[in-house]
C-alpha cells in the first residue's frame, strides 16, 4: 500500500522534472533563435522574433484567404503566367502576374527571414541567399525532406556554375528559418507554390525568379557603389532596368560571366538560360576536371591523396538542385550567337 506522503512526494518530482524539462526546450529554442540571429539586420531579427512567438501572418501580408477575390481585383486569373521578384534588403517577394501584352503586380509579400548578407552565394554550407536570374520548373516544385510545398529555384544556375559557384535546394519555402533559402511564412509559402503550379500547368513551362540584392534604382546603386560586388550588381540591373521598363521577363542568357538580356515580345514567355561558347567551355573543364580527381581509399574517408587535392585547390562541384531525382535539363547549352 503506497503512503499520502510517498504519492504526494512523486507528484511533487514529477511536477519539478517536468518544469526542468520545460525550461531545457525554452532555452535550446531561445539559443536556436540567438545562433540564427547573429549578425542579422534588425528588421529579420524583429519577424524571426514575431515568428516564434506567433505573431502571424507579418504586417503588410496580403490576405491570403480570399485569393480568389484577390484575383478577380486585379483582372487575373489563377492560371495566368507569373514572375516572382525577390528583392534582399528590403525582404521582399513580388508576384506579377501576365495581363494583356505585360505583367501587372499581384501581390508583395514579406519574407519572413533569409540567411547572409547582400552578394551572391559562393559556395555549399556559407549560408548565404543567393542573387541572380533563374527559373523553376515543375519538377522544381516539389522536395523531399521538411519542406514539401516549395520551390527549388535552380541554384547554380548556368552562370553560377562557370563561376565555379557551388550548393543545392535553394528554396523558397515556409517557415521563418533559413540557411540560404527565403522563408515566407507555411500560409504565404503555400499561396506562392499554388499560384506557380497554376501558371507551369497552364503552359508556362519555367516560371522566371529573379533574385536582386535590393531594388535597383540609380539611387541605391550609388549607395552601393562601393561594394566589391558593384559590377556585378552593374549587369544585374540591366535586366531589372529592361523589366522596369516593358513589364515584360526579359530573355536571358549567360557568357563570360555575364547575364545577357534581349527584351521579349509581346506575351513571349522567356525560357531556359542559353550560353557562349567560352561559358560553356569553362563549365566542360571544370567538369573534366573534377573527373580526373582520384576518389578517396575505401579503407578511409579522407585518404592522404585527397587531403592532398583539397590542399591545392577547393573541388568544384557541378549539381543540378534536385539531387535525389533529377529533373529535366535547367539550363540550355544552345550558343548565343
Amino acid at each position: 500500500m503506497v503512503s499520502y506522503g510517498s504519492t504526494r512526494l512523486k507528484l511533487v518530482g514529477a511536477m519539478i522534472l517536468s518544469l526542468v524539462v520545460i525550461s531545457h526546450v525554452a532555452t535550446d529554442r531561445a539559443n536556436a533563435l540567438t545562433i540564427e540571429l547573429k549578425d542579422v539586420a534588425a528588421d529579420r531579427v524583429e519577424r524571426q522574433r514575431a515568428a516564434a512567438t506567433g505573431a502571424l501572418p507579418l504586417p503588410g501580408t496580403p490576405d491570403v484567404a480570399v485569393l480568389q477575390q484577390r484575383l478577380r481585383e486585379k483582372g487575373v486569373t489563377l492560371a495566368s503566367p507569373i514572375l516572382i521578384r525577390i528583392f534582399k534588403a528590403e525582404s521582399e517577394l513580388e508576384i506579377w502576374k501576365q495581363k494583356d501584352d505585360g505583367f501587372i503586380l499581384f501581390a508583395t509579400y514579406p519574407i519572413c527571414h533569409w540567411s547572409g548578407t547582400l552578394g551572391p552565394k559562393l559556395r555549399d554550407g556559407d549560408r548565404q541567399a543567393p542573387e541572380g536570374y533563374y527559373t523553376v520548373t515543375r519538377a522544381q516544385a516539389r522536395h523531399a525532406g521538411r519542406w514539401p510545398v516549395s520551390l527549388d529555384i535552380g541554384y547554380p544556375n548556368i552562370l553560377d556554375q562557370s563561376q565555379a559557384r557551388t550548393g543545392s535546394d535553394i528554396l523558397i519555402h515556409g517557415g521563418c528559418s533559413s540557411v540560404g533559402c527565403f522563408a515566407m511564412t507555411n500560409p504565404v509559402s503555400e499561396e506562392i507554390h499554388q499560384l506557380t503550379i497554376a501558371a507551369i500547368d497552364a503552359g508556362e513551362q519555367r516560371v522566371p525568379v529573379h533574385i536582386l540584392p535590393f531594388r535597383m534604382t540609380d539611387e541605391n546603386m550609388v549607395a552601393q557603389s562601393a561594394s566589391p560586388w558593384a559590377p556585378f550588381w552593374n549587369n544585374l540591373k540591366e535586366g531589372y532596368d529592361l523589366f522596369e521598363r516593358t513589364k515584360r521577363p526579359p530573355v536571358i542568357g549567360a557568357c563570360t560571366g555575364r547575364y545577357i538580356f534581349q527584351e521579349a515580345r509581346a506575351r513571349e514567355l522567356p525560357g531556359q538560360i542559353d550560353a557562349c561558347g567560352p561559358t560553356i567551355a569553362s563549365i566542360r573543364e571544370q567538369e573534366q576536371w573534377l573527373a580526373n580527381v582520384p576518389p578517396p581509399s575505401p579503407f578511409s574517408p579522407k585518404s592522404a591523396t585527397q587531403t592532398a587535392s583539397s590542399k591545392t585547390a577547393p573541388i568544384p562541384q557541378i549539381q543540378t538542385s534536385l539531387e535525389s531525382d533529377p529533373p529535366p535539363p535547367m539550363f540550355s547549352w544552345r550558343l548565343i550567337r
